[in-house]
């Protein structure tokens, strides 16, 4: 299973910092998370991907996904630190096109 760990900043800002496989499994409750996040007045979330070691077609969805919600409520998503095999799926996929990697999750609102 997934950790997700949420660490709520100032401003409306979120960090979901994200450890294990984010798949078909995963996706749905990182959809749900962002969704609530946003819900509660969060619309700025940044993603820490630097301890997720798989990321599937449905891990990109949930991300896209999140980027709509975010973008819906007036805010953005944004990741940080992707690992080797998630930047590589981002490349290949192009959806690093449409979602800027950032060096760190805490500056990416900055």
């Amino acid at each position: 299973m997934m950790k997700i760990e949420i660490q709520d900043l100032n401003d409306g800002i979120v960090i979901l910092s994200l450890e294990g496989k984010l798949n078909m499994l995963n996706a749905p409750r990182l959809r749900e998370v962002i969704k609530a996040k946003t819900a509660a007045g969060s619309t700025r979330i940044a993603i820490d991907l630097s301890r997720v070691d798989f990321i599937d077609s449905s891990g990109l969805g949930a991300l896209i996904n999140g980027l709509k919600t975010t973008r819906q409520a007036g805010g953005d998503l944004r990741i940080s630190k992707p690992s080797e095999q998630v930047k590589l799926v981002l490349q290949l996929t192009n959806v690093e096109r449409v979602l800027k990697i950032y060096d760190f999750a805490d500056t990416a609102f900055l």
